[in-house]
């Protein structure tokens, strides 16, 4: 064995202990504040830089940390006195250099731009009534995910908000009568982590970023709070949106990108454990599986252990409801099985984690030991976007031009139907003729997220008119209908973009994270402009989760009772849902069908008097017509959704 080889098994060995490190980097009381590096086992010293300031100015003072005597993998120093109110740095020498100040790995609170860390007393930054909050008790199956930014809801002058673009907007009436109203049960927010591609200390000047680009991971970003130069505040902020949120039902699910940083030479990883956090390539050169310019090793102990522990802390100390993990194909499957059983374990099993089952390049690990779309059956209790439905709805992925199931192209209806059942095995799902996935990659249809539009791609109004020339107001109304009700419909859990119930368009760009607000944000007047998207939008969620019919929850069930329709025409596809015996279901035999042909058409079903409850871009629980089995005439370019 080389050096190199020899040196890497011994750091391996020694780290795999090392089951504390990710959030006890600072810890406060009034009398002393212990403060904690971990190092790779040839560091040699590690100095503690105190200033008064987040930015600017020199250290008052710079001490030596010691190496602990329980864990040598970690320096760590007391310091007496009351610290709270200072900012502080860590240096780590190693092979003779000073790494460079950073904020440390494990940072919970910073200053301005995340340059310097924060002491602070984490208490004081509850809301009133903070330790009562409660997520709400929604059941995977149950869930319907709304994604959103921070600045795209609420930075429009139309919307009305008192704090455009921050996370304060969220806690605003306004705001939860409109979540509220639409009826989704869970915000998606995108990163709202510390991220670098905005300067917080100039928020006059115009700056957007999607977030993507992760500076300190356990603390909230600046910009979205009222003051980023006070550490408690965006803190405290964060918690209050959350606080809102719950109270009014909604659980808050936190898009986390743990698959790259912003950079590298910056990065708190490599100024503090020096290549290690990242991998390479035989040749040594970065991998780049983001697609970002370098892709975290998450198989390294360390590493697993820092993404475990930073998901506790925003579980703990944040209440968040669940996890959308950026890029999942990047990490292994055992990571991912880590974090699902320490979640499970330590917080509870009704956090939801799901992730984009793809990465952006090559990585530098097995795809047989990464946690993409193909290996979910591999990670119990993990789920996964299916850009499988989302394509044979609106077109490939790669070509904005290119239509499909919306257009009227037939071809795409078994992909369709692999969605409805939510990527399951079903006796009636041929997956030799799915467009991506040719077997089925979830063991239960609470793994697979149906979607049709998200933030890093066109906008579903965008879309339609990229890939339909000439499509006119009214034809794209319908397919946008169209394609929510077969997102809304099926038995994976649901997810919609932001805006979309406003009709929203984002001017044909295609990848907006760091357009301005002119093409990013909602224009709340489209409330006004298109009130029949909205009603359409509300009345189909509130049926879906009124409907137990419509989330099984249950591989089993769903084969069972989920039944295709052989309608024989291009461009339809139709199921029954049979409801007898569900606890709480009202509904028996219930009826979809998806037409979107130019033309009506007709399917058969079995005689009797059925209530019609969405037809002709209409929909109403409640019940809209009655209709006649037999022969079924099903509209042009729209649903028709009836029970007995």
């Amino acid at each position: 064995m080389n050096r190199t080889a020899s040196l890497w098994a011994t750091l391996i060995a020694l780290i795999i202990s090392l089951n504390a490190m990710a959030v006890e980097q600072m810890s406060y009381t009034p009398r002393q504040t212990t403060f904690r590096c971990p190092v790779l086992p040839q560091a040699t010293a590690v100095k503690l830089r105190l200033y008064n300031q987040g930015t600017g100015g020199t250290a008052e003072q710079t001490l030596d940390m010691q190496r602990a005597t329980t864990d040598g993998d970690v320096f760590e120093l007391v310091v007496k006195g009351d610290l709270k109110g200072k900012f502080y740095t860590l240096d780590v020498q190693q092979d003779g250099k000073w790494l460079g100040e950073c904020a440390g790995i494990n940072a919970t609170a910073v200053g301005v731009n995340g340059q310097r860390a924060a002491v602070v007393n984490m208490r004081d930054t509850d809301p009133q009534g903070w330790k009562h909050d409660r997520r709400p008790n929604i059941a995977p199956q149950e869930l319907v995910l709304y994604e959103m930014h921070h600045r795209d809801f609420s930075i429009d002058a139309s919307g009305g908000f008192k704090h455009p673009g921050k996370f304060l907007a969220l806690t605003e009436p306004q705001a939860i009568a409109h979540l509220q109203q639409l009826g989704i049960n869970a915000v998606h927010i995108l990163p709202s982590f510390d991220y670098a591609s905005v300067d917080e200390a100039h928020l006059e000047r115009a700056q957007y970023n999607w977030g993507y680009d992760p500076l300190n991971y356990n603390v909230p970003e600046g910009s979205y709070s009222t003051d980023p130069f006070t550490p408690e505040v965006r803190i405290r902020e964060f918690k209050q949106m959350v606080q809102a949120l719950h109270q009014a039902g909604i659980k808050v699910i936190l898009d986390v990108v743990y698959n790259h940083t912003f950079n590298i030479d910056g990065s708190n990883f490599q100024r503090t454990c020096p290549d290690y956090f990242y991998r390479k390539t035989a040749d040594g050169h970065y991998s780049n599986g983001s697609g970002c310019g370098n892709e975290v090793a998450s198989e390294r102990p360390l590493v697993r252990q820092f993404m475990i522990e930073s998901v506790l802390h925003w579980l703990k100390e944040y209440h968040i409801d669940g996890f959308r993990f950026d890029l999942m194909g990047c990490h292994d499957i055992e990571t991912m099985n880590a974090i699902r059983q320490a979640v499970d374990r330590e917080v509870g099993r009704d956090i939801y984690i799901y992730g984009e089952g793809w990465s952006a390049g090559g990585c530098a690990l097995p795809s047989d030991q990464l946690g993409l779309k193909a290996n979910v059956k591999q990670m119990p209790r993990v789920a996964a976007f299916s850009d499988d439905i989302r394509d044979a709805l609106r077109g490939p992925w790669d070509d904005d031009r290119k239509s499909a199931f919306l257009a009227g192209k037939p071809g795409n209806e078994m992909s369709i139907m692999m969605g409805i059942v939510g990527a399951i095995e079903h006796p009636q799902v041929d997956y030799s003729k799915v467009n991506y996935s040719k077997a089925a990659w979830a063991t239960q249809p609470t793994q697979m997220i149906s979607y049709v539009s998200c933030h890093d791609d066109m906008c579903l109004v965008d879309r339609l008119r990229a890939s339909i020339p000439n499509i006119t107001d009214d034809e794209l109304i319908r397919l946008d209908l169209l394609a929510q009700t077969a997102v809304m419909t099926s038995q994976g859990v649901p997810f919609m973009l932001g805006g979309e119930e406003m009709l929203r368009n984002k001017k044909g760009v295609h990848n907006s994270y760091n357009s301005p607000d002119s093409i990013n944000h909602l224009d709340w007047n489209n409330l006004e402009r298109y009130p029949q998207v909205m009603t359409y939008y509300s009345n189909l969620i509130h049926m879906r989760r009124q409907h137990p019919l419509f989330h099984l929850g249950d591989a089993g069930e769903v084969r069972q009772r989920v039944q295709f329709l052989d309608v024989q025409q291009p461009c339809v596809v139709a199921w029954r849902i049979n409801g007898k015996g569900i606890k709480g279901e009202a509904w028996n035999d219930t009826y979809i069908v998806l037409n979107s042909n130019r033309h009506a058409v007709t399917v058969d079903v079995p005689a009797g008097d059925y209530t019609v409850v969405c037809r002709n871009i209409v929909c109403d629980q409640r019940g809209i017509a009655t209709v006649q089995g037999g022969k079924v005439s099903v509209p042009a370019q729209s649903a028709l959704i009836f029970h007995n």
